[in-house]
């Protein structure tokens, strides 16, 4: 049971001019290496947060549906709901009609709610039987200042830290703004994290 990356992002929130500006890099020599750190910064983000920042495909997968008529959906922001998939009671992989349910982006976290005299199929309870394909994340351009601010330092600690241990230096962990900057980003979610335990 879980929640997982299908498709990757197709932008960062970060360009990689607004990492070398922050890095007062101005020569095109270590572009790679500067588009791997934002990369590494928007996934540390991610984890920090609980959130998905940039905006990609992400797959839950749950052992049977649940008794309530609710399935939580991880990592807000949610976008849209691609697709709801189970395994029928002769193993056989099933689409759920998307008449029978809502999906409500609105809400953090994001949910599936089944409509009135609908009932969640049976399944064959099968471990990962359940699969939800879901979008979510945002925009570049709808990235908090903050949480970009967050990256930024984090691609800058990175860049000047690319070995585990600088000459006469300990590794040092992330800024302490990277932590007062995200915050107010932070989602936990009991009722997530009991769906996930179920």
């Amino acid at each position: 049971m879980g929640v997982r990356v299908i498709q990757q992002p197709t932008e960062e929130p970060l360009s990689l001019a607004e990492a070398k500006a922050h890095l007062r890099v101005d020569v095109d020599d270590e572009d790679a290496l500067i588009g791997s750190l934002i990369t590494a910064a928007r996934l540390t983000t991610e984890r920090r947060c609980w959130r998905q920042i940039a905006q990609a495909t992400l797959r839950l997968t749950l052992d049977a549906f649940p008794a309530s008529d609710v399935i939580y959906l991880p990592r807000p922001r949610l976008v849209s709901v691609e697709s709801v998939k189970y395994q029928d009671l002769e193993s056989q992989q099933q689409t759920l009609y998307d008449g029978s349910y809502w999906v409500d982006a609105t809400s953090e976290p994001g949910r599936v709610v089944l409509r009135s005299g609908y009932a969640w199929p049976e399944t064959n309870l099968q471990p990962g039987c359940v699969q939800i394909d879901y979008i979510a994340g945002q925009e570049p351009a709808d990235v908090p200042a903050d949480v970009k601010a967050a990256m930024l330092l984090i691609v800058g600690h990175l860049y000047a830290h690319r070995e585990s241990v600088v000459t006469g230096m300990t590794a040092s962990e992330l800024p302490l703004g990277v932590s007062a900057l995200l915050s107010l980003h932070h989602f936990r979610d009991h009722r997530v994290a009991e769906q996930l335990r179920q």
